[in-house]
C-alpha cells in the first residue's frame, strides 16, 4: 500500500474543483440531479454510465468496491436508456447507474454473497431490481459484502478487502461495505444494500453517509419470502437524505411471496417537510453484550454534538437510557444464525472460511425449539419496548461504539476473538433487525483522525417519514454531504 493510498483522510472540496475528464466528469453528482440531467438532456446515458464504469474500473485494484462489473451490459442498457429519452419516456431513475450488494439476484449474474466457488448465473432479477429497472436505472454492477453478511467488516478470501475511501488501511464496515464504499468514492451516486444487523447502518456511519433501515418488508426480499428469518430487511445508501429517500422509494414495495407487507408509505415527500417539535431521547447505553464493550469518547462526544443541533432546531432531547434486557439477544441468536446456515445450504459448492463453517454448524443445532422461542418473543419485545415510545418519538443513539478498525483486523482470528471483535466494534444496531423497526444513520463528524462518525435515530413501526423529516432537517444545518474524501482513479 502506497503512502498516498494511507493518507487518504482529508476532506476534498465541491467536486467542481475536482480535475475533470470525459471519463470522469461528475463524479459525485447525486441521484436525483443525475436523473434531471438525463432527463433535460444535459447528460447521456452512455455518458454517466460509462464515467461511472471507468471510475469503478480504476479504483478496484485499490478500493475493491466490486464483486461484478456489468461494463458491456449496463453500456448496451444505457444506449436503450437514451433511445427512450429521446423519444420523449421519463422515469424516475431512466438512464441513472446504480448499484446494488452480491447477496441480491440480478438476472444473469451470479450471487456469491461475499463467499468462494462457482455459482450459476441466476435466471430472474430479486423483486427490488426488478423495481429499480422499472424506474429505469442501470445497475452497473455487484458490490463486495463478506461471506453471508456475518460481519461490520468487507472482507474474504474470494475477494480481498474492500477499502475505506476515507483511508485505505480501514474497513469501510459490513456487510454492505462494497455499496457503502461505492457511493462515498463516487463510484455511483447510490446503491443498494442490506441491513440484518447494522449492515446498512454501520458503514453508512463509517463512510460519511446517509444509510436507511427501513421497516421489514418496505423493500421486498424475494426470492426469500423473509431474509434470515425476518432479521435481514434491503435499504440504500447515498450522500444525502433526498437521494437515500429516492431510492427507498422506487426499490420499495411488496412481491405475492413476502411474509411481511406493512402498509405503504412514501418517504421523499418528508425532506423538507417541518418534522415539529419532537421529544427525542439520547440513549448511550449499550445493549446487553456477553463480552466487553465500551463507547469511544469520540463517538460519544460526536453523539453529544448531535443531540445540540437537534436541540437549536427546537427539539426536546433527553438523556433516557433503553433497556432491552436478555430476551432481545435471545431473541436475535437463534435468528441469525439458523439464517446463516440456512443461506449456506442453500449455496451448494460454496467456499466458506472455518470461522463460517463453524456458524453453520452452530445454526443447525438452534434450527428448531429455539429458533421457535425466537420468534415468539418478537411481539413481547414490540410491547415491552414500545412502552418506550409513550414518552419520546424518537431515539437518538451511536450507531458504532468505535471508529472504522483496520481493514486487516478480521484477517486469521478464531471464533471467539471474531466476536469480541465485532461485539466491541458495533453493539448498537441489532435489537432494531430483532425489532423489525426503522432506522436512519446520519453522519455525526469526524475523529481526530478523520474517520467518519455516524449517530443513528430508531423509531417505531413504519416510522420512516418521520426520521427522513428530521434526518433531512439536520442535513440542512450541518451538510455533511460537503465532505468528501480524495478521489480514488
Amino acid at each position: 500500500m502506497t503512502a498516498s493510498e494511507r493518507g487518504r483522510l482529508a476532506a476534498v472540496p465541491a467536486p467542481t474543483e475536482h480535475p475533470a475528464t470525459s471519463a470522469f466528469a461528475a463524479p459525485h453528482q447525486g441521484l436525483a440531479r443525475l436523473a434531471a440531467d438525463l432527463a433535460e438532456g444535459t447528460l447521456t446515458s452512455s455518458e454517466a454510465v460509462t464515467s461511472a464504469l471507468d471510475r469503478i474500473e480504476a479504483s478496484q485494484p485499490t478500493l475493491n468496491a466490486f464483486r461484478v462489473i456489468r461494463r458491456d451490459k449496463a453500456l448496451a442498457e444505457a444506449a436503450d436508456a437514451d433511445r427512450r429519452i429521446a423519444a420523449g419516456e421519463r422515469l424516475p431513475l431512466l438512464g441513472v447507474p446504480i448499484a446494488v450488494k452480491d447477496d441480491t439476484d440480478i438476472a444473469g449474474e451470479p450471487t456469491a454473497f461475499g463467499c468462494g466457488g462457482e455459482f450459476a448465473p441466476k435466471t430472474e432479477d430479486a423483486e427490488s431490481v426488478r423495481r429499480l429497472r422499472a424506474a429505469g436505472a442501470v445497475i452497473v454492477g455487484k458490490t463486495n459484502t463478506c461471506e453471508l453478511g456475518q460481519l461490520p467488516f468487507t472482507s474474504g478470501a474470494a475477494f480481498g478487502h474492500t477499502r475505506n475511501p476515507w483511508h485505505a488501511e480501514r474497513t469501510p464496515g459490513g456487510s454492505s461495505g462494497g455499496s457503502a464504499a461505492a457511493v462515498a468514492a463516487g463510484l455511483v451516486p447510490a446503491a443498494l444494500g442490506s441491513d440484518g444487523a447494522g449492515s446498512v447502518r454501520i458503514p453508512a456511519a463509517w463512510t460519511n453517509l446517509v444509510g436507511i433501515k427501513p421497516q421489514r418488508g418496505r423493500i421486498s426480499t424475494w426470492p426469500l419470502p423473509e431474509a434470515f428469518h425476518g432479521l435481514t430487511v434491503n435499504g440504500p445508501l447515498a450522500r444525502t437524505v433526498a437521494d437515500a429517500a429516492l431510492l427507498l422509494d422506487l426499490a420499495a414495495g411488496p412481491h405475492a411471496g413476502d411474509l411481511h407487507t406493512p402498509a405503504p408509505v412514501t418517504v421523499s415527500d418528508a425532506v423538507g417537510r417541518d418534522p415539529g417539535s419532537l421529544r427525542i431521547a439520547l440513549s448511550l447505553r449499550i445493549p446487553f453484550t456477553a463480552t466487553r464493550t465500551a463507547l469511544d469518547p469520540q463517538i460519544e462526544a460526536a453523539v453529544l454534538r448531535m443531540a445540540a443541533t437537534l436541540r437549536a432546531l427546537g427539539h426536546s432531547v433527553t438523556v433516557a437510557d433503553l433497556h432491552y434486557g436478555i430476551m432481545i439477544g435471545a431473541s436475535f441468536l437463534p435468528r441469525s444464525m439458523a439464517g446463516i446456515s440456512r443461506v449456506c445450504d442453500a449455496m451448494p459448492g460454496a467456499v466458506v472460511d472455518p470461522r463460517t463453517r463453524a456458524n453453520v454448524r452452530f445454526g443447525r443445532l438452534l434450527n428448531g425449539p429455539a429458533l421457535f422461542a425466537a420468534r415468539q418473543a418478537e411481539p413481547l419485545l414490540h410491547r415491552r419496548i414500545g412502552s418506550f415510545f409513550r414518552d419520546y418519538d424518537l431515539v437518538l443513539a451511536p450507531t458504532t461504539a468505535t471508529p472504522p478498525p483496520r481493514a486487516t483486523e478480521i484477517d486469521g482470528i478464531g471464533v471467539n476473538d471474531t466476536n469480541n471483535l465485532i461485539t466491541a466494534a458495533c453493539p448498537y444496531t441489532w435489537p432494531w433487525n430483532v425489532l423489525g423497526w426503522p432506522s436512519v444513520n446520519i453522519p455525526a463528524g469526524f475523529t481526530d483522525d478523520g474517520l467518519p462518525i455516524g449517530a443513528q435515530l430508531m423509531g417505531t413501526a413504519s416510522s420512516e417519514p418521520l426520521l427522513v423529516s428530521l434526518a433531512a432537517q439536520v442535513e440542512s444545518e450541518l451538510h455533511w454531504e460537503r465532505r468528501r474524501p480524495e478521489p480514488w482513479w
